[in-house]
């Protein structure tokens, strides 16, 4: 397994790089926020540890700007900051699990070996994928994911979703959307791809991207 450990504490990255490389991991470390994400995108590590507490760059800002930019590797924050706001904040981020300061090394190893078996079971993203945020388009399963986890939508949520994804940046009209979501059905009326459109956005709501109105044009979706 390959560890990115992000952390400016020389004694605490020092001790934490010796007991995870004893654990057989290759451990590579940065500590600097400003060169952590060239780092990530240098060398591909199969889980980050991150510290919150950086120079240069806040690890929280670290974090945002991975995501959106595409990392998709499982990380795990280590900080002092504990308290269930900066929890929540992190989580929000993108990250995958959270341990607060002080901590037990047994713990911090298998909550990162649980995030790499995590990561082996739902593989990244491949090149002909399409993402839009943290969502993510399978093109060959047609399924819809949202980090790890299929999206719970149905038929015509899919379908309508499906098609936004396609054509990301860009507007999709409601005409086309309707040929979409009810394909053939005359006995439906226009105004039903608006319903569709509202239980989406509820479902949305927590996953960081929104689809927007665009009067005249149409929906679009689009990370926020």
């Amino acid at each position: 397994m390959h560890l990115l450990l992000i952390e400016d504490d020389p004694a605490l990255f020092t001790t934490l790089q010796r007991s995870l490389v004893r654990a057989q991991m290759r451990v590579d470390v940065c500590s600097d926020g400003a060169q952590a994400l060239t780092h990530w995108n240098t060398l591909q590590p199969d889980v980050v540890v991150l510290d919150l507490s950086l120079p240069g760059v806040d690890g929280l800002d670290v974090l945002k700007h991975a995501r959106r930019s595409g990392l998709r590797t499982p990380v795990l924050i280590l900080t002092a900051r504990g308290t269930v706001g900066d929890k929540v904040l992190g989580l929000n981020a993108g990250a995958d699990d959270y341990l607060p300061k002080p901590f037990d090394l047994d713990e911090l190893e298998a909550r990162i070996r649980a995030l790499h078996r995590r990561n082996a079971d739902n593989p990244t993203p491949q090149s002909s994928d399409l993402l839009v945020g943290e969502l993510r388009l399978d093109r060959n399963s047609g399924a819809i994911y949202h980090r790890y986890e299929v999206l719970d939508l149905t038929p015509r949520e899919l379908g309508l979703m499906t098609a936004l994804m396609l054509r990301p940046g860009h507007a999709v009209s409601k005409e086309r959307l309707f040929e979409v979501v009810f394909p053939g059905q005359v006995d439906v009326q226009f105004e039903a791809i608006e319903v569709v459109v509202y239980r989406l956005r509820k479902k949305l709501t927590a996953m960081r991207v929104s689809l927007v109105t665009l009067r005249g044009l149409g929906y679009l979706l689009k990370a926020d």
